[in-house]
């Protein structure tokens, strides 16, 4: 909306792509600080708490808290972002990608509020879901003409071409969605942990994604074109925005959880923005906290199926350094503090190259 008024009426700071996602920013962060209160009067007057295993350290400080605060940072950033952004397909397809994936999460967080448990919609149900949205999003990235090269960090030139073998950009992009849904998911376990993890992947993505909608900032850097994907900065500003208005009331002790809606929607919106900017095996580095979560419960797994032996004393690794006796605190400080250096790190492959 707000580029419609340079377009319409002139006003030429409109026109400019990084105003608008510093007022999309500014927008989200401030309506999702203003509507979370009210949403967690209601979520606590419908007894819409996150069931908590008993499994799970310290579970009792967190029996009460509500869940499907993911839902408030999602509408805060679809809002924002409709009245900052120049509409074309990348951005209509990212926030499809939002609500698309906030809804499956949504729809699972209402079944585990209404049953009572900590099992919502069964696995197998969650992943069709997913895998039809995630393919659904693949396809149409493929039909807007997304360049299928697979690039790697540090390398000038792609390692080969998956246009040259057909449908297989689908499935690898498909994998991709399934892969970083599911990672942003299972890390959402402590206050405040996914959250911060999250805000730096996007803030690392969003550069890359700037760097791609550029023409000048492209060639220069020997990035790969992306035409139109720039304004896909504004989404993401918007969505980082409302993350640091939720993180107000998620941070620890949590008045408030981002639940399944809010995980696998900011989980599909980061593999969405990785796959438009052609990071998709960066995103391993930018999203080092979500891929040591994962790993944990695959070796946990794994192990006690092959030898019937624990490699940590709990799954995913924040319960296990919580098990030892860590404090909350520590644990998601440094966790965060991870994050952070790994996503400086993915900076530093934008010059070398």
């Amino acid at each position: 909306m707000l580029y419609y008024l340079y377009s319409g009426f002139g006003i030429n700071v409109f026109q400019y792509l990084t105003f608008r996602a510093g007022v999309s920013f500014f927008l989200a962060f401030f309506l999702c600080a203003f509507l979370m209160p009210y949403f967690i009067k209601w979520a606590k007057a419908k007894k819409a708490n996150q069931p908590i295993s008993a499994f799970v350290p310290a579970h009792q400080s967190k029996v009460n808290t509500p869940t499907m605060g993911g839902i408030v940072f999602l509408l805060s950033t679809v809002i924002a972002s409709v009245l900052s952004v120049k509409l074309n397909n990348y951005v209509l397809l990212g926030l499809i990608v939002l609500i698309a994936f906030g809804f499956i999460g949504a729809r699972d967080d209402y079944m585990k509020i209404a049953a009572k448990k900590n099992s919502g919609m069964s696995a197998r149900l969650k992943f069709i879901l997913l895998f039809i949205v995630a393919a659904l999003v693949s396809i149409a990235l493929s039909a807007n003409g997304l360049d299928s090269s697979l690039y790697m960090p540090f390398m000038k030139k792609p390692l080969f071409y998956l246009g040259d073998y057909p449908g297989l950009a689908i499935v690898f992009w498909t994998l991709v969605f399934l892969a970083t849904t599911n990672a942003v998911n299972i890390t959402d376990g402590l206050d405040g942990l996914a959250t911060v993890p999250s805000i730096c992947a996007l803030l690392s993505l969003s550069v890359f994604v700037y760097i791609a909608g550029n023409a000048e900032l492209s060639r220069y850097l020997l990035w790969p074109r992306v035409v139109d994907a720039g304004e896909l900065f504004v989404v993401s500003m918007a969505l980082i925005g409302s993350l640091f208005g939720f993180l107000w009331y998620n941070c620890h002790p949590a008045q408030v959880f981002m639940g399944d809606s809010g995980s696998l929607g900011i989980g599909g919106f980061i593999a969405y923005m990785a796959i438009v900017s052609n990071n998709e095996i960066l995103l391993i580095l930018i999203g080092s906290i979500f891929v040591i979560e994962t790993l944990s419960v695959i070796l946990q797994v794994g192990s006690y199926k092959t030898r019937k032996k624990r490699i940590f004393l709990m799954a995913p690794i924040h319960h296990h350094f919580e098990a030892k006796g860590w404090a909350e605190n520590k644990i998601i400080v440094r966790f965060w503090l991870i994050a952070i250096l790994s996503n400086i790190i993915a900076l530093m492959s934008i010059k070398i190259r």
